[in-house]
């Protein structure tokens, strides 16, 4: 029983990153092919259109491409965030021994490739680019795990959320101290006592969906307005969602059969309305229900459909667009660069850790999880599609050729790490 209450919730999230990878990759394809066909300029001119509002006082206007990449990223940061304070409090993530096996990995995926990136590249202009190999793509690898079925394990589907997880973690702070510029410190101090006093109301334990909302546009716009990039405001906040329930599953069941026992007594009307007394029920049902509902948990389940299929596809639509063509200026060294670290770099820093701290007996390794399966795991971890994008945009925003460089970049270097991680996973001996 406890175990299928444990893994339950690992494979519903595996089962939605695995459909949200397979959606992921068509929007790639299709932005790939509108960016190189007769319609690549209204392609190209539709995320430069801009939207929003300016009075004498106060300016929000942006294209289209930066509402999807500051505001809607947002809310697939503030998912993240609600993830990593789950699996921190109660997840695969919640003790020294668990966190261990996958925080080593992720380690070793973050630092190698970086080093990697460092000793490859030889442009000056190219260095502020370090960051983009660091992260590994949820949504891609888990949808190849599922095309994998049964010849891999759960404990190796949770391994790799968990350390992508502890990836995203570090890509986010990576942002937060190294892409962020022009730091306007009260507006950023006024966003952080915004966020303390919302830390301070979720801790007295009173919780509200629409403070979250109300509270959380105010302090997005003053970390947009502050020159630290927007998105981490979806961090922060998910930081101040407690976890906590309020009411224990006996306390609910007791509750619901006394509603349910209230409802079969009182009077059926003939016409399709509730009669007083069973409106009076369902309020109650529906207030024990808020009391009874985690409100991370129920949160981060109504958000998470809406970044795996719509927020992550609709980004990858906008910002996979590169145009192929013989003439375009790109820089081939930064292209190889970028695909080395995310093939090698990733591959040879994850599983390179996990076998020496399996050796010196710093880590337990599920049984159930081989050597070869681990390898397999790290190219697939090189994958690093939605986050390192978004960290190329960061780090080149003032010039296209090496924005599209990078994408190419990441774009061949993860197709590599997947091929060759799903043939080491598929003929696993």
């Amino acid at each position: 029983m406890v175990k299928k209450i444990i893994l339950t919730p690992i494979q519903k999230f595996v089962k939605i990153e695995s459909s949200s990878g397979i959606l992921l990759l068509l929007a790639t394809i299709l932005a790939l092919v509108l960016a190189n066909s007769p319609f690549s300029e209204s392609y190209q001119s539709l995320w430069d259109y801009k939207i929003g509002f300016v009075t004498e006082d106060f300016k929000l206007n942006k294209p289209l491409l930066l509402w999807i990449n500051d505001g809607l990223m947002a809310i697939f940061f503030l998912l993240i965030g609600l993830e990593i304070k789950r699996e921190f409090l109660i997840g695969e993530l919640n003790s020294l021994k668990k966190v261990a096996f996958p925080l080593l990995g992720a380690l070793g995926g973050i630092i190698i490739p970086v080093l990697f990136y460092f000793v490859l590249n030889d442009n000056p202009e190219t260095t502020k680019g370090w960051g983009i190999p660091m992260a590994t793509d949820i949504a891609f690898s888990l949808a190849l795990l599922k095309v994998l079925g049964n010849r891999v394990p759960l404990s190796l589907k949770v391994f790799l959320t968990a350390f992508a997880i502890v990836d995203d973690l570090g890509a986010v702070l990576v942002i937060a101290l190294f892409y962020s510029s022009n730091i306007q410190l009260m507006l950023l101090g006024i966003a952080l006592l915004l966020l303390v006093a919302l830390y301070l109301i979720s801790y007295l334990g009173y919780y509200s969906n629409f403070i979250l909302i109300f509270l959380g546009i105010i302090i997005w716009t003053l970390f947009l307005k502050s020159g630290i990039h927007p998105t981490l405001a979806g961090i922060l906040l998910a930081f101040s969602v407690p976890i906590r329930q309020k009411i224990t599953t006996p306390e609910f069941v007791d509750n619901l059969v006394e509603i349910t026992n209230n409802i079969k007594k009182a009077s059926v009307s003939k016409k399709p309305i509730l009669l007083k007394g069973q409106i009076s029920e369902i309020d109650d049902l529906g207030e024990w229900t808020d009391k009874y509902q985690s409100p991370l948990q129920n949160l981060e389940h109504k958000l998470h459909n809406w970044v795996a299929y719509l927020i992550i596809p609709l980004f990858a639509f906008a910002n996979s667009g590169v145009v192929l063509s013989s003439g375009l200026d790109l820089e081939t060294a930064l292209i190889v660069n970028i695909g080395i670290c995310l093939v090698l770099g990733k591959s040879i820093g994850i599983s390179l850790i996990i076998f020496i701290a399996k050796k010196i007996k710093l880590i337990d390794v599920p049984s159930d999880i081989s050597n070869q399966q681990i390898i397999g795991v790290s190219f697939l971890a090189g994958i690093g599609f939605t986050m390192a994008i978004f960290i190329a945009s960061l780090a080149f925003a003032d010039s296209p050729k090496y924005i599209d460089s990078a994408k190419i970049g990441i774009l061949i270097g993860s197709i590599i790490a997947a091929i060759i991680g799903y043939l080491i996973l598929r003929f696993k001996k």
